[in-house]
C-alpha cells in the first residue's frame, strides 16, 4: 500500500512540475519543423489507423483548466492569429508528454512487481501517450491552416 501511494504522490509531482517547466521553457528552443518535432509522411497512416481525430475529443483538456492555453478545437478568428504559437505550444505539450512517458518508468522502481507495472503501464499508456499523439497529429493540421492563411494574406497585399 505505502508504494502504491508513493507511486501516485511521484506521479501528481511530475504532472505539476512538468506543467510549470512546460510554460517556463523557452520557445525558441523548439522547432517543429525539426527533430523530434518534424512530422513524417508515414504518420497520416498511423493516425487513420489509431483513428485519433475521433476520440481526440474525448481526453480530458488541460486548457479547460488552465483557460490560458488554446485548444485547436476552439480555432476563431481571434486565435487564428495565434497560430504560430499555437504550434509551437503542440511543441511543448509534445515534449512534455514524453517526458513524462521516461519519468514514468520510475515508477517501477518505486514499486517493483506486478502493481507497479501495472502502474506504470496505465501512467505511460493512458496518462500521457495518448496526450503526445494528439499533438503529433494536431500540429501538422495547424501548419497547413497557416501557410493557408499566409497565402491569403500575401495575396491580399498584392
Amino acid at each position: 500500500m505505502k508504494e502504491c501511494i508513493l507511486c501516485f504522490a511521484y506521479a501528481a509531482a511530475l504532472g505539476v512540475l512538468s506543467f510549470f517547466l512546460g510554460r517556463l521553457l523557452p520557445k525558441r528552443w523548439l522547432h517543429p519543423e525539426k527533430f523530434p518535432f518534424r512530422t513524417y509522411a508515414w504518420e497520416d497512416r498511423l493516425w487513420k489507423a489509431l483513428q485519433i481525430r475521433k476520440w481526440q475529443s474525448k481526453v480530458p483538456d488541460m486548457s479547460r483548466l488552465f483557460k490560458k492555453l488554446m485548444p485547436a478545437k476552439a480555432l476563431t478568428q481571434k486565435t487564428a492569429q495565434d497560430l504560430p504559437l499555437m504550434i509551437q505550444e503542440t511543441c511543448v505539450a509534445e515534449l512534455t508528454h514524453g517526458l513524462l512517458c521516461i519519468a514514468g518508468l520510475a515508477l517501477l522502481a518505486i514499486w517493483p512487481g506486478i502493481g507497479g507495472i501495472i502502474l506504470t503501464v496505465v501512467y505511460i499508456v493512458f496518462g500521457n501517450l495518448p496526450f503526445l499523439l494528439i499533438q503529433r497529429y494536431n500540429r501538422p493540421r495547424l501548419q497547413k491552416l497557416l501557410e493557408r492563411q499566409t497565402r491569403r494574406t500575401s495575396r491580399k497585399e498584392a
